[in-house]
């Protein structure tokens, strides 16, 4: 169960960021009503949120998701793979240093919190554009101090692991259909978003609910066969800056 999560507003250059979408740029006052909806949200489920301020002269910063990865026991602060995106660490420090002890990614790992996924004691670690060899190495390391598996899995597709791959309870993995039939994930059920909702394999679980993205309805009727509930957010803006549910907030 989460008990905290850590966001930040998206700021006043939000649509200068980092992003491979050819939709047309995101409108910021709208991408501030969606983040203000997906705060209301963890809060309903029980988390206290903690809102960090813009950014500005880092685009992405609201991204929070890829500067760290969180266990019961330790933060392990990330280096991310972009290098206009290194120094957003810095203002996330901080808020994580007050909950957990800290651990860091050196060079010349690099690591994105969008490539790790964590079910139970098991992490799954990436290695994409934005996450090299060394980084999995190292957080597999990290992780194997406080008794957790690692699991490293080549990205092919998609910008980061959760992009295609998350645990949506159950034993069961919400996947596209690239990661269909991945050997790492053989132990797991494999509900495969059909085709033309992609974006919808980032769909989030926070104790017990499942919020997924709105507008994706033959993905939400596989989902419901999980009996859990489900909850849609409108996500539009961050979608046009490659971005998602899961990497909008940091979860404690």
């Amino acid at each position: 169960m989460f008990s905290h999560a850590i966001t930040r507003i998206p700021g006043p250059d939000y649509s200068k960021g980092l992003t491979t979408s050819t939709l047309p740029a995101p409108d910021l006052e709208l991408a501030l009503r969606q983040h203000g909806a997906y705060v209301r949200c963890l809060e309903s489920l029980g988390l206290t949120v903690e809102v960090l301020p813009a950014a500005p002269g880092f685009p992405d910063a609201c991204f929070v998701e890829d500067t760290a990865v969180v266990t019961r026991e330790i933060a392990v602060i990330s280096r991310p793979g972009a290098p206009s995106r290194r120094d957003e660490i810095l203002s996330t420090i901080g808020p994580l240093s007050a909950h957990r002890p800290l651990a860091r990614i050196e060079d010349p790992g690099t690591l994105d919190g969008g490539d790790i996924l964590q079910v139970e004691k098991r992490f799954f670690i990436g290695v994409s554009d934005r996450t090299n060899e060394e980084g999995a190495r190292q957080l597999a390391a990290i992780l194997a101090g406080h008794g957790y598996e690692s699991s490293i899995i080549k990205v092919a597709a998609g910008l980061h692991l959760k992009s295609s791959l998350n645990f949506v309870g159950e034993n069961t993995m919400l996947v596209t259909r690239d990661f269909a039939g991945h050997p790492a994930i053989s132990n797991f059920r494999q509900i495969i978003c059909p085709e033309g909702e992609e974006y919808a394999a980032n769909t989030l679980l926070v104790n017990g609910t499942l919020i997924m993205p709105t507008g994706y309805p033959r993905t939400r009727v596989l989902l419901e066969s999980l009996s859990l509930p489900i909850v849609e957010l409108d996500t539009s803006e961050y979608r046009k800056m490659d971005g998602g549910l899961t990497c909008l907030s940091l979860r404690l």
